[in-house]
């Protein structure tokens, strides 16, 4: 069975199979908080979603991480820090991309187990 959550025209916020969670890029409410504090909404983002699937953030699988500016790897990565459970860090990649809103800094996708 597949579960599709807030499913719109282009695409749906979440999707479960088979006990996985695939979530849609994640992005800031507020595109004029500095990295830190879009990373901080980016990751409150995920942890609400997964909450709905019956999941949490020490059940990630893998990370997906969209900078706009690798120069900001570092402050990202100090918010990131603190979100992560020691000992469930997920598999990870970040790379430097241009995002859909020029004011977005960063956006996450991550796949969990229910």
């Amino acid at each position: 069975m597949i579960q599709r959550y807030d499913t719109g025209p282009r695409m749906s916020e979440m999707v479960v199979h088979n006990g996985t969670i695939y979530l849609a890029g994640q992005v800031a409410d507020d595109a004029d908080a500095d990295i830190a504090g879009q990373t901080r909404q980016v990751l409150d983002a995920i942890d609400a979603l997964l909450a709905r699937a019956g999941s949490d953030k020490s059940k990630i699988l893998r990370a997906q991480i969209y900078l706009v500016d690798l120069a900001e790897f570092a402050a990202m990565n100090a918010v990131w820090e603190t979100w992560v459970v020691p000992g469930h860090t997920p598999a990870r990649a970040t790379v430097q991309a241009a995002l859909a809103n020029p004011k977005w800094k960063i956006e996450i996708v991550v796949t969990a187990a229910v």
